[in-house]
């Protein structure tokens, strides 16, 4: 088969060296090949092009949707502040004081809320390895792994984790 295909391409060199018009029509094949691996390269690079956009523009969206996640997680240490401060304030104390801590906390929720903090629900919940972080096994008649107490709460940063909960779990009988 190779050998007919070799004595066949021998022919033509012989018959097209006396052949303009066969010259002309290997040279126009030899060009439109040529073009069709130009066209090719070209869709090509305009393909890679346009991957390379994509993928920057969801870098610069996702760097500009969670450049705030530092900040958020020190602003979660300040929340957990004024928490310990309302819950060790002494019974008969000022009310205006209180008021103004629960007023503090309201606020820094609000704040939370609108760039897309949220709390992280925990206590009557199936442990979540993904937003929950078990510190302790307690004894319970609600089902194992089911969590009973949350010593630390966890928050999200709209998809992402920015802090587990820290809970105690129910132990298994």
């Amino acid at each position: 088969m190779m050998q007919d295909h070799d004595q066949a391409e021998e022919l033509r060199a012989d018959t097209a060296a006396d052949a303009p018009e066969l010259q002309e029509h290997d040279r126009v094949a030899e060009l439109e090949k040529a073009l069709e691996e130009a066209n090719n390269k070209a869709l090509y690079a305009a393909a890679e092009v346009q991957n390379v956009r994509r993928r920057l523009e969801g870098e610069r969206d996702s760097a500009a949707a969670y450049a705030s996640t530092g900040f958020a997680r020190d602003m979660l240490a300040v929340r957990d502040h004024l928490d310990r401060a309302l819950a060790h304030v002494p019974v008969g104390s000022d009310e205006n004081f209180v008021s103004g801590i629960q007023a503090t906390l309201r606020e820094l929720d609000s704040v939370f809320a609108r760039h897309g903090i949220v709390r992280v629900e925990s206590k009557g919940q199936p442990m979540d390895p993904n937003k929950h972080q078990a510190m302790i096994e307690i004894p319970s008649d609600q089902a194992p792994g089911t969590i009973v107490e949350e010593m630390q709460a966890g928050y999200m940063l709209k998809d992402r984790l920015l802090r587990p909960a820290l809970v105690g779990v129910a132990k298994a009988g």
